[in-house]
């Protein structure tokens, strides 16, 4: 398994917005990649991102079809909306939290 890691903070004054596109976008736009959620993690106080998600796919050429493909593209322009600080990687799947 191979395991996509995203981590961004949330713009200042787009909290709600933000929470409309996790309910109606985010993991139907990974899914449609062929990317699963595995997990999300939100952080409420400290130094770093706010958000840590990740999501799966059976191999790394899924994972690259997935990264390379116009979806992937407009994926991330729409959370830009309302995130700061987007980054991501991809490394093989522990199975437990990873950063």
């Amino acid at each position: 398994m191979i395991k996509l890691l995203m981590t961004w903070s949330i713009r200042e004054g787009k909290e709600t917005e933000y929470l409309e596109f996790l309910n109606r976008e985010f993991t139907r736009s990974l899914m449609a990649m062929n990317v699963h959620p595995t997990d999300a993690w939100y952080a409420v106080w400290g130094e770093g991102p706010q958000v840590l998600a990740g999501g799966v796919t059976e191999d790394l050429e899924t994972m690259e079809r997935a990264l390379a493909s116009d979806e992937w593209k407009e994926f991330q322009e729409k959370l830009k909306e309302f995130v700061v600080d987007l980054r991501y990687k991809v490394v093989e799947a522990s199975g437990g939290f990873q950063i």
